[in-house]
């Protein structure tokens, strides 16, 4: 859990400075400062791709809350296809867009 400290003085958000292996809370605006007794930090790991493999993969009944779009199956050639939108890349680059065919579920996707 992250820790948010806000400085008695002024109410600045304060910032955690490390010196050694001593750390303390510091207000950039002030300069009051005191120990920090324990910090701990969260690791947070990307999971836009686990995301699009778990919508990917998903069975045809949580794809009925879906919206459906005129779109051509490269490989059965129907023109309705299930349709969602996932931030695959950089958050400077286009989300990619998803689709599945509503009569043989076949997936693919287009970079916008």
């Amino acid at each position: 859990m992250a820790v948010l400290k806000f400085c008695p003085k002024c109410g600045t958000r304060m910032v955690i400075q490390k010196v050694g292996r001593k750390s303390s809370f510091v207000c950039s605006r002030c300069g009051y400062s005191e120990p920090a007794k324990e910090i701990k930090i969260p690791v947070v790991r990307h999971r836009a791709h686990a995301r699009a493999v778990r919508i990917v993969t998903a069975k045809d009944d949580e794809l009925k809350p879906l919206p459906i779009t005129d779109a051509k199956c490269p490989s059965c050639g129907n023109d309705k296809a299930f349709w969602w939108i996932l931030q695959t890349r950089g958050a400077d680059e286009s989300p990619t867009q998803f689709f599945r065919c509503t009569k043989c579920s076949h997936t693919w996707r287009e970079h916008t």
